[in-house]
């Protein structure tokens, strides 16, 4: 057997045999067109002087690599540690420290960002912003790539950079402290992700991040749609801008990106208003992606008025034409003007960036049938009921690339064996799967595909978290963002009771589990990160009992993302989907875990409503309050102290968490948690236990039949072909940014130039 290299050994064996010798003239131009080309993606007809020396300095450096990789020295990354002693911990994660090879830097394309200053109304002159603090906004693309179409669109993406003059005053007068402390503040714009917005500091860096990426997006449309224009005779218009440019307002955090078109508009291209407005109006579409009512951004009038006067004079502008709308229409109703009002007065004064949007947008949607009704119906209903037509749904998709083929291939293939591959680019053709629900071939395979899945995700949790897991038990999954509403409480209350039923009843036949919980919570959410901790400490418990053996295993998933998404997934037997009815927008993950073949145990809210309709209400476990019991019972009142005084087991469980059962060195370590729960419990985690305790018992009883259960998920997975993101987009593209689909391919790099042409020409055609 091969002696292991040594870190020594394995730089020696670094090939530079491929790099080309200086003294070969044709393979030194290969090289500089190779960069030209390839590096800085451009060629002769747009590369500048600068972009002929860059390309050159990349051939020099190709010459130099072979030399530099052998002088330097390995870089070890650190483990970085989300959970420590049961609590969320957040670190940084400098993901750039290497670089990012699939970005590609646009200095040429950087732009300036203005902050602060005041408007300056001095002789009736138009109003004019000025003494500003700059940003600079750099510009870096990466390429993101169409299935099978030649397609290569292009994710521009922003870096706040402090320019060059930055405070060179200070450094000048010997201040150098304070002007790398000023220069780091602006750099910081791009630099810290979800800064902690519970203090008035992180509220200012959020809202200047908001503000930073949308003023340099919209500088560079308006560029580009100038370019388009320049060969056209006559003044510059924008009438044919909202033919051009849908802009998507994905929540509220873009919405500054109204008030900001509209200054670039009045002051900049010196537009009239209602020209303006109008041209405004028809750029924007508004996706609602929430109901609760602390996720609304709403904005301290106080905090927008020092960093971005110029913007809270328009959006005071706006407010007062969109008021006396109101107002003509409905001339004693003080309380509809209240709440249609784009700034709040109650509190202090804040500018409701859900009324802006909607006000300032020609479409709003919500991204489930369910939530797009209760945006109409409760959340927005002044707005549908004065312009009905601006509402729509557009239920949220996952794209079967990743979901399916890339992390779930034994199923893929599975699939594409039984009906063909068309499926991956019409995920309706997944119904075909319905004429094999009773072939014991198939389900015999698909049992397989998901024991394989488990295996294989089991040897990754037992090797990460040194805990020792049955494969052959139901791997029981939540895993998304932590929060009240998504109702990992209730999860935790249930696995405390079957925890305590085995405890009981040791000898009693009991359906093995391992209950999966993955997720983040916000660096300011309090109650969130005391559920980690709860979640935590049950874990500890019941993974080291030797009574409850391999019957009942819990397993906290830490630093849970996207790679670890795609482990779990294909992995998953049930998929926990237990939000409060009418609290969830819509949920993606639930739509991954139903394609990837898990059954799911949820309430009737978000998309979970329509994966029941697509697959039967008989083939997902369905339990709790509907939307309708939700509503009654806040209109009766909730009392929590009577489902714990009247469900024994619930009462347990929570006793067991009140005295420190589950911690104790600190009894009294929940408290909040418990005081929540009795006091100030707005999601009704005790209203459903009872129902969500017994749905779980069905799923048992079901996952010994593992032939129906395997039946049930093929139903499941021929039943997920509405939830593909390509039928999202395309509803989109039609219905709100006004663009039709095509079929036409474009012509791949190797072919001619007059191929391209062609295919554009056929395209204007169409």
């Amino acid at each position: 057997m091969a002696t292991p290299l040594t870190d020594q050994e394995k730089r020696k064996q670094i090939s530079i045999r491929g790099i080309v010798g200086v003294e070969n003239v044709a393979e030194l131009k290969k090289g500089f067109n190779r960069h030209l080309h390839f590096t800085l993606v451009k060629d002769r007809n747009v590369a500048t002087p600068r972009d002929y020396y860059f390309a050159l300095a990349h051939t020099v450096r190709d010459h130099l690599v072979g030399r530099w990789i052998r002088t330097q020295q390995f870089y070890y990354e650190a483990d970085p540690k989300k959970i420590r002693d049961g609590w969320q911990i957040e670190e940084a994660d400098d993901w750039l420290r290497y670089g990012n090879p699939w970005e590609k830097a646009r200095p040429e394309f950087m732009l300036p960002v203005h902050f602060y200053g005041r408007v300056d109304e001095e002789d009736g002159k138009e109003p004019k912003w000025v003494d500003t603090q700059v940003v600079l906004a750099m510009p870096y693309d990466t390429p993101i790539p169409g299935y099978m179409n030649n397609t290569v669109n292009t994710m521009r993406l922003w870096s706040a950079r402090a320019p060059n003059d930055f405070n060179l005053r200070d450094f000048n007068i010997g201040d150098y402290i304070q002007a790398v402390l000023d220069r780091n503040l602006a750099e910081n714009i791009s630099r810290v992700l979800y800064p902690n917005d519970n203090f008035f500091e992180g509220k200012a860096l959020r809202l200047k991040q908001e503000y930073f990426v949308v003023a340099a997006t919209l500088q560079d449309v308006i560029r580009r749609f100038k370019t388009s224009k320049r060969n056209c005779s006559g003044p510059m218009s924008f009438d044919s801008f909202p033919d051009k440019v849908a802009i998507q307002l994905n929540d509220t955090h873009p919405a500054m990106a109204i008030p900001e078109l509209m200054r670039i508009f009045v002051d900049i291209e010196k537009l009239d208003w209602d020209t303006a407005w109008n041209i405004t109006k028809q750029t924007f579409a508004y996706t609602n992606h929430t109901v609760l009512p602390e996720a609304l951004e709403r904005w301290p009038v106080e905090l927008m008025e020092k960093l971005l006067p110029r913007h809270l004079q328009i959006i005071y502008k706006l407010n007062q034409i969109h008021l006396d709308h109101i107002a003509s229409l409905f001339p004693d109703d003080m309380d509809r003007i209240r709440s249609m009002s784009l700034i709040e007065e109650e509190g202090g004064k804040r500018v409701n960036m859900a009324h802006l949007c909607i006000v300032g947008s020609h479409k709003v949607n919500g991204v489930a049938e369910i939530h797009s009704d209760i945006i109409k119906r409760d959340v927005f209903r002044d707005f549908s009921e004065l312009e009905p037509e601006k509402f729509q749904n557009k239920t949220n998709g996952i794209t079967p690339r990743r979901w399916l083929l890339l992390c779930n291939p034994g199923l893929a293939d599975l699939i594409a064996e039984a009906i063909g591959e068309e499926y991956v680019k019409d995920m309706t053709q997944l119904q075909k799967l319905n004429d094999l629900v009773d072939d014991d071939a198939f389900i015999r395979d698909v049992a397989k595909v998901k024991q394989d899945n488990k295996l294989k995700f089991a040897q990754y949790l037992e090797k990460v978290y040194k805990v020792d897991i049955n494969p052959a038990s139901m791997f029981d999954v939540h895993v998304k963002r932590i929060h009240e509403y998504k109702r990992q409480l209730l999860n935790c209350l249930h696995v405390i009771t079957m925890y305590n039923r085995i405890k009981r009843s040791p000898i009693k036949p009991f359906v093995p589990r391992t209950v999966i919980i993955g997720g983040k919570a916000a660096p300011g959410y309090h109650m969130a990160k005391m559920i980690i901790k709860l979640i935590t400490s049950v874990a500890d418990v019941v993974n080291n009992d030797p009574v409850i053996g391999h019957k009942l295993k819990v397993i906290y998933l830490e630093n849970y993302r996207v790679s670890l998404a795609e482990k779990v997934i294909p992995a998953t037997d049930l998929s926990e989907q237990i939000s409060t009815a009418g609290t969830e927008a819509s949920g993606t993950g639930n739509m991954k875990f139903m394609l990837n073949g898990a059954l799911t145990i949820g309430t009737m809210d978000g998309a979970n409503v329509e994966m029941a309709e697509e697959a039967g209400e008989e083939n997902i476990f369905i339990f709790g309050m509907r939307v309708e019991d939700v509503a009654e019972m806040d209109k009766e009142g909730y009392d929590a102290l009577e489902y714990y005084e009247s469900l024994p087991e619930l009462k347990q469980a929570i006793n067991q968490i009140k005295s420190g059962y589950f911690s104790p060195k600190q009894p009294e370590m929940f408290n909040d948690i418990i005081n929540m729960l009795f006091h100030h419990d707005r999601f009704k985690v005790f209203a459903d236990y009872e129902s969500y305790v017994e749905c779980q018992e069905r799923v048992s009883a079901l996952y010994k039949d593992q032939r129906e259960w395997t039946r049930v998920v093929i139903k499941n997975i021929a039943a997920s072909g509405k939830f593909s993101s390509d039928r999202t987009i395309k509803e989109y593209a039609t219905e709100i940014w006004g663009v039709e689909p095509t079929d036409l391919k474009i012509p791949p790099p190797s072919e001619p130039r007059e191929a391209l042409e062609e295919t554009a020409r056929a395209l204007r055609k169409n």
